[in-house]
């Protein structure tokens, strides 16, 4: 018995003795393995950064859409009653200010010529009767109330002339007829009520013609209430559109509007972006992000290349040396653009990887 106790026990330490060898080995081999180090060819194209604090920046993208500004578009409202006649310009076509748009045929105008050749004919009336008591009254024949009424009736029948001419050059200046309905500016027909053979009033409700001009526009962005603290007159905005995904708009705030809209609930900005070329058209839906500073918060910041997300978690790569780089898991505040804001795990100084830190990642994990 004591035998087969004995060779159970030098049995069980052989076994413990295998296990710890192998063990060992493990061990050994693990140890052996060579440290990750980034080559010269990565590093040639690496970028790294140093982590600064700064200050802190909101960003929040808004919906909107483009709008005509509305300082530089004029509504053409008919001065006379009558029929609308050979219509020269359609909708969205440019005119140059003065260019004819249509005609209209008026009796008003008509009896505005006719005010005229009346007037003048009154005038020459008064001149010659002027002349003649001018005449008496140097032979003797004619008295001071004479001549005085004869000068005030002439003088009368010159302002009634001049009173026509202003009347008709208000409404076109012409003497057939016929109003011309000319472009107040340059800009393009954003609307036309009017056809040919259109009868026109002067009270009319809408305008013939509604010309702007597009050479900057207005970009009108939703704010719901959650927002409205973050956003301030000045503050710096981008503008995207669908038509110009890769393209983007800067401008500012320039207008808060300060009420909120009792449909929907939220409040209006408006933003004034050049467009001399024209890309950005009334009515196009816009993605305005606003950019607001906090001039009392600041916080760590890194370009946003740098942070790495993997399994729910965020992580930046400090780098010390082509052979020390350091996975640092770290606490992200918020984000803008090209920068991300870090609340906690990296220090003031840090170095980290800025470019193809996700590939070197993979590469330290592996």
């Amino acid at each position: 018995m004591q035998k087969n106790n004995l060779v159970i026990a030098l049995f069980n330490l052989l076994i413990a003795a295998a296990f710890l060898q192998g063990c060992g080995a493990k061990k050994s081999e693990a140890d052996e393995r060579p440290k990750y180090v980034i080559p010269d060819s990565v590093m040639r194209t690496m970028v790294i950064d140093t982590i600064q604090r700064g200050q802190k920046i909101n960003s929040i993208t808004l919906t909107g859409s483009v709008d005509f500004n509305q300082d530089k578009q004029v509504n053409i409202f008919p001065l006379v009653s009558g029929n609308v006649q050979d219509i020269k310009v359609q909708l969205g076509d440019f005119v140059k200010a003065g260019q004819v748009l249509a005609v209209v045929k008026s009796s008003e105008m008509a009896g505005y010529s006719n005010n005229l050749v009346n007037a003048e004919s009154g005038l020459a009336v008064a001149k010659n009767a002027l002349a003649a008591q001018k005449s008496l009254y140097k032979s003797g024949l004619s008295s001071q109330m004479d001549l005085t009424s004869a000068q005030a009736q002439y003088d009368q029948a010159a302002a009634q002339v001049e009173m026509a001419k202003r009347v008709l050059n208000i409404n076109g200046n012409t003497t057939n007829g016929s109003y011309v309905v000319r472009a107040p500016i340059s800009g393009f027909i954003v609307q036309k009520n009017v056809t040919n053979n259109t009868a026109i009033r002067t009270d009319n409700g809408s305008a013939l013609f509604v010309v702007s001009d597009l050479n900057n526009v207005w970009i009108e962005a939703n704010v719901y209430e959650s927002n409205i603290a973050q956003v301030h007159l000045g503050d710096d905005v981008s503008v995207t559109t669908i038509s110009y995904p890769n393209r983007v708009f800067k401008g500012k705030v320039d207008k808060i509007q300060n009420v909120l809209d009792p449909t929907n609930k939220v409040m209006k900005v408006r933003v004034v972006l050049p467009n001399t070329d024209y890309a950005l058209k009334p009515q196009m839906f816009a993605s305005v992000n606003i950019v607001s500073k906090q001039a009392d918060s600041t916080a760590l910041q890194v370009p946003s290349g740098a942070i790495i997300f993997d399994h729910s978690q965020h992580y930046v790569l400090v780098f010390h040396s082509p052979s020390d780089v350091r996975i640092t898991r770290v606490e992200v505040a918020g984000t803008n653009d090209d920068k991300t804001y870090i609340a906690s795990g990296v220090n003031q100084g840090d170095r980290v990887i800025a470019k193809d830190a996700l590939l070197i990642y993979d590469a330290l994990n592996n």
